[in-house]
């Protein structure tokens, strides 16, 4: 039961930084890992630059 609680704990966590605008690091890595292991892993602060920038790009947000 403790695993389930764990995910459910994570995945509750995932949800609230997706509605508030914190990129998710630890989701990033594995995916990393997993998907491009030939890839190098950003660090946490040019995660965090990157994810921020490709957010706030181009100097307006949408309109709808």
């Amino acid at each position: 039961m403790t695993g389930a609680v764990q995910q459910l704990w994570r995945r509750a966590v995932q949800t609230a930084r997706l509605l508030i605008g914190v990129p998710d690091y630890d989701t990033y890595v594995e995916h990393m890992r997993q998907h491009h292991p030939e890839r190098p892993v950003m660090s946490y602060p040019d995660f965090f630059n990157e994810r921020m920038q490709a957010r706030y790009r181009s100097g307006g947000g949408r309109c709808c």
